[in-house]
């Protein structure tokens, strides 16, 4: 039998660990992964490294401290996407629904396509400049 590796989570670079994993923690539903979750007494906290999970315990996303990081200038390609999330939702107004969420959880509307038939989508960028996209499907 063969065996494969197993895609364990996805790693986004960022200056600020906490800040990120916190948009993506609410934007999506997740939970720390015990030992991660900000200190209970409301102090400062400064993590280099972040995992997200979903209820059952299995890993989807983590957030790695770096010095510095040079946000996409998408959709014009100086400075690539390198890498982007595609997150799904039921319909249209579900859609405009979690378009309101990004924004109000600080992301940045970088592509409003919701009059494509085919394809109704918004294209954003989290707190730290990732590109991420939220469409029908």
């Amino acid at each position: 039998m063969t065996e494969f590796p197993r895609l364990l989570h996805t790693v986004l670079d960022t200056t600020e660990p906490r800040a990120l994993a916190e948009f993506y923690r609410v934007l999506l539903g997740l939970r720390y992964r015990p030992g991660d979750e900000p200190p209970a007494d409301g102090s400062p906290d400064a993590p280099d490294w972040l995992v997200l999970t979903e209820d059952d315990g299995s890993r989807v996303l983590a957030f790695q401290l770096v010095d510095r990081l040079t946000p996409t200038t998408w959709p014009d390609h100086t400075v690539p996407m390198q890498l982007h999330l595609d997150l799904t939702v039921s319909d249209a107004a579900e859609l405009e629904r979690q378009r309101e969420r990004a924004l109000a959880l600080g992301a940045r509307e970088l592509v409003d396509r919701t009059d494509d038939p085919d394809e109704p989508l918004h294209v954003f960028a989290d707190l730290a400049g990732h590109p991420f996209c939220i469409f029908v499907g």
